[in-house]
């Protein structure tokens, strides 16, 4: 158990050192961190899961999410969010 709480605080470290430059990102609308999906399944990976408007097949270099971010895995999670 004390591996899994160090591994998620440093996940949440590196998402804090992060989120800012990402939500500069143009169509990211929120950072968050959990458990990676992979062919619609959910893992036991601790990612950072960046949430897009629009996933896009023809990103420009400058705005590519990276797979990993100082060792930890990115999920892209395509997601709108509405104001209620």
């Amino acid at each position: 158990m004390g591996k899994n709480l160090t591994t998620r605080e440093k996940v949440r470290c590196v998402k804090q050192q992060v989120e800012d430059d990402l939500l500069k990102i143009p169509g990211v609308v929120g950072v968050d961190i959990g458990c990676k999906v992979i062919d619609g399944k959910k893992t036991d990976i601790l990612a950072i899961l960046i949430y897009v408007e629009e996933k896009k097949e023809n990103v420009h270099e400058q705005h590519m999410i990276p797979n990993q971010i100082q060792g930890i895995p990115t999920d892209v999670i395509q997601r709108k969010f509405e104001l209620h």
